[in-house]
């Protein structure tokens, strides 16, 4: 078996007296899609932040694609960042961009090596390849949410890291557009990057049957195989 790309060893994190994330283990491989679950201040945002080297924790460490995120020093930040794509739940395009200009704007940021050519060719096959090749003109306004999604995603994606994460990506979109967005985080996973979703969609876990982990008051109470999810996995969110 490969290594994990993603690796948290007795995990802690603390906000003063307060635990957000309470001795957590967590192993994820190449290919890999596992959803995150749990009520809202269970302690997924610190877990994706953890992983981001948003924060650090308190105590334990996190592996990220064989880099430690719990010791990283802030000049090897960029580094990491490389290596991990982040999809947010409101999208965070910048609107005086177009589209292709939102994703080689985050090429650039983390490859300050990358010429504009390259930047350019990248960021259009990774509009390509969410579908949006023929949008790259487009303002954000111009889009609808599922396509101001897609671009996000292409950020996500275009530097090749090995692993995203995702925070809510389905939390503004209908259920079709969502479905179409978890399609699309599917095929990523198959390319061989590992993707950690948080998510709150209840009919799209039960669907999905990929991994499912569970996070209640800071610590994982459940990891269930892909396969194995049922509406019994939702008893600990409710």
């Amino acid at each position: 078996m490969l290594p994990p790309i993603l690796e948290l060893t007795s995990v802690t994190r603390a906000y003063g007296s307060r635990l957000a994330l309470d001795d957590v283990d967590l192993a994820l491989q190449p290919g890999e899609l596992t959803l995150l679950v749990g009520p809202s201040g269970a302690g997924k945002t610190t877990l994706l932040k953890l992983i981001n080297r948003e924060i650090r924790p308190t105590s334990g460490q996190v592996w990220v694609d064989g880099i430690p995120a719990h010791s990283l020093k802030a000049s090897r930040v960029a580094e990491l960042r490389r290596r991990v794509g982040v999809v947010f739940q409101d999208f965070k395009l910048l609107p005086r961009l177009t589209a292709l200009e939102n994703v080689a704007f985050a090429l650039h940021v983390t490859d300050l090596h990358v010429s504009e050519e390259e930047a350019r060719e990248r960021s259009l096959d990774a509009l390509e390849a969410v579908g949006l090749g023929e949008r790259g003109r487009a303002f954000p306004h111009q889009l609808s949410g599922g396509q101001q999604q897609r671009v996000a995603v292409a950020r996500a994606v275009v530097a090749g890291p090995s692993l995203l994460i995702a925070d809510e990506p389905t939390g503004n979109l209908d259920q079709e557009t969502a479905w179409e967005m978890m399609d699309l985080f599917v095929d990523i996973a198959a390319w061989g990057t590992a993707v950690l979703i948080a998510t709150h969609n209840v009919e799209i876990v039960t669907r999905l049957q990929r991994r499912v982990v569970t996070l209640v008051d800071g610590r994982l109470v459940r990891d269930q195989p892909a396969g194995q999810t049922g509406r019994m996995a939702w008893l600990a969110t409710s």
